[in-house]
């Protein structure tokens, strides 16, 4: 069969969603991993189940392949088979399958290797839970990185979240094992690995009794090859510090922290149940600055939790403009069937959660012109992600994929300075190659800037 794998949410899903793929292709099945197309003979859609807008994301997805379905059938062609799987089928699969009929089948999010039961009798693979992977599975990514799941669930209990529901109790994956995967993933020409769970900083507590991000952090630096290897959520709440003392000792290691704070007020970081407050808060970031004065906070926020003052608002304002963060999401809150903030009720009105948003968004922005115009002048290693237009779009290592700021480099200028340097056009950076670029200008979300040409080539 020709199967085609969509996904949404976040970047676990995105390994869910490989690893199931690998399944297939080892059934003998094509794989691809392309909202685009409408020419497969099975359609699986991995859903994403964690707020109101990815849920909305994730229905309108199925309603859309739907209707395709439904086109194709009515102008004859060869009928698809429609799966669905994932976060949202784990918490509603029976009200969906009452509402879309059309699905063919439906998969919670333990249920991969039935999904490549049904769809072929090849069981030479062996069972794997999401936990695990498969050696050389096919990356939907561009082929120069790839996420790298260190744990499956969360023991945190933090009040609005539904992960722990959804995924179940945090299970580390052995060092050896992750250590090999980042190893053949760099030997298949992966040249940024970027490691994930839903708490990095939990990993290894089920597994040795210990945190253990910094030792993993500490092996995948020194054997994995890998030139970039950034480190994404991590929680507040008793990080390890050898992790940062790794991050600071490797140079392979991206500065880097992507730690979502979700507040600033310690009532509402109690409710949130998230295990720290204020002072707390402002001591770690104190610590990452002081040991990594050149590392780029991401942080993502809620508004609007139930019981939100306007006083409240205004002290997280006044946090957003005094730390500065490098990179900043906003989240409106969204209550969650199950959840211990669920009996809050949901109090502050949607238009009034919007406004905050804008608001905060717009301190942000203004902070990140101002942090990018400082960047004018001066020059970068950058990882080359694509070609757009008459750019060549890339990142530095103060960047991750898809949430964070861009590189662009205009081609016309490259081949010019390409020229001038009596470089062959045609040995102009690609997708995955490292080059040196210096800043020329900059906006809030992005930097332009121009090659750096070695002196060895001039």
């Amino acid at each position: 069969m020709k199967i085609n794998i969509i996904t949404l949410g976040c970047s676990k899903n995105t390994v869910d969603s490989e690893n199931l793929a690998a399944r297939l292709k080892a059934q003998g099945h094509t794989v691809c991993f392309d909202r685009q197309r409408n020419d497969c003979d099975a359609v699986i859609i991995n859903t994403c189940g964690f707020i109101g807008d990815a849920k909305e994301e994730s229905i309108n997805t199925v309603l859309q392949q739907v209707a395709l379905l439904k086109q194709s059938h009515n102008h004859t062609i060869k009928q698809s088979k429609l799966i669905v799987c994932g976060c949202l089928v784990e918490r509603y699969r029976d009200e969906l399958a009452k509402e879309i009929p059309e699905v063919d089948a439906w998969y919670g999010v333990h249920e991969w290797e039935k999904i490549a039961q049904d769809l072929g009798t090849n069981n030479s693979i062996g069972t794997i839970d999401t936990i695990g992977t498969i050696k050389n599975r096919p990356l939907s990514t561009p082929s120069h990185y790839a996420y790298l799941k260190i744990a499956e669930g969360c023991n945190r209990s933090c009040s609005y979240c539904a992960i722990p529901l959804i995924r179940g109790a945090h299970r580390s994956r052995p060092i050896d094992d992750i250590v090999a995967e980042a190893k053949a993933l760099v030997a298949g020409g992966v040249k940024e690995l970027i490691v994930i769970s839903q708490d990095t900083t939990w990993y290894g507590l089920d597994l040795y009794h210990k945190r253990a991000l910094g030792e993993l952090l500490e092996r995948l630096a020194t054997e994995s090859g890998a030139p970039w290897i950034r480190l994404h959520y991590t929680y507040p709440s008793s990080f390890p510090e050898d992790a940062i003392d790794a991050i600071a000792r490797h140079a392979n290691i991206c500065n880097y922290i992507d730690i979502p704070l979700q507040h600033i007020n310690s009532r509402i970081l109690s409710s949130m149940q998230r295990g720290i407050d204020r002072e707390g808060t402002l001591r770690l970031l104190d610590t990452f600055r002081a040991k990594l004065p050149d590392a780029a906070i991401r942080t993502t926020l809620i508004v609007g939790y139930p019981g939100e003052t306007e006083k409240e608002f205004e002290e997280l304002k006044d946090f957003v403009r005094e730390a500065r963060f490098d990179r900043m999401g906003c989240f409106a809150y969204s209550p969650e069937e199950g959840t211990p903030a669920e009996s809050l009720g949901d109090p502050v009105p949607d238009e009034e959660k919007q406004r905050r948003v804008d608001e905060l968004m717009a301190i942000q922005e203004q902070i990140s012109l101002e942090k990018n115009q400082a960047r004018i002048g001066k020059t970068y290693r950058c990882i080359i992600d694509r070609t757009e237009g008459d750019f060549l779009v890339g990142r530095t290592q103060y960047d991750s994929p898809e949430v964070d700021d861009e590189v662009l480099i205009n081609t016309n200028e490259l081949t010019d300075t390409l020229t001038q340097s009596h470089i062959n056009a045609t040995t102009a950076p690609a997708p995955g190659d490292f080059v040196d670029v210096c800043i020329t200008d900059a906006t809030e979300h992005d930097l332009m800037g121009r090659l750096v040409i070695p002196d060895c080539f001039r």
